[in-house]
């Protein structure tokens, strides 16, 4: 119900198509499959776990999807990268720290990752607040799970 309701909000802002989309902690891919089923042919998905990087290089080939998996530590790949995305999804484990939320986010939009136009998405749990960083947008709640959006410009939803 939740990956359903985010991506209704993205269908308000974006067409999938014309996506650049970066996945990190990717898991089993879920969020990149849907990207792609909704036709974003440009995804990159980040996870530090050899099992679910080769799961989802086995299911983008299966289905033709053009996701580039990669393993690495999310926050490295961050650091080293130098392409900016559309949408940058990230799903870390909830029971991590608060500061390392925080600091997903700030690395993020210091490294640029982000186009001008593009958001970035957050999933946490109700005992995570980030609506007190830089470019935060807008949350949605849904049961246990909170999606967060950060914009380079945000403006009230």
């Amino acid at each position: 119900m939740s990956k359903e309701a985010l991506f209704n909000v993205l269908n308000n802002h974006f067409s999938f198509d014309s996506l650049k989309v970066l996945d990190l902690f990717s898991g089993t891919g879920n969020i990149s499959y849907e990207f792609a089923s909704r036709g974003s042919e440009n995804i990159t998905s980040v996870d530090g776990d050899f099992g679910c990087v080769k799961f989802i290089k086995q299911v983008a080939e299966e289905y033709d999807f053009n996701i580039a998996a990669i393993k690495s530590d999310v926050f490295k790949f961050l650091e080293k990268n130098t392409n900016s995305y559309d949408i940058i999804f990230a799903d870390p484990p909830y029971a991590l720290d608060q500061k390392v939320f925080e600091s997903l986010v700030l690395l993020v939009f210091k490294q640029n990752l982000l186009d001008n136009e593009g958001m970035m998405i957050i999933e946490h749990s109700k005992y995570t607040k980030l609506d007190h960083l830089p470019h935060f947008s807008f949350k949605k709640s849904y049961g246990g799970s909170i999606f967060s959006f950060f914009e380079i410009n945000p403006s009230e939803k």
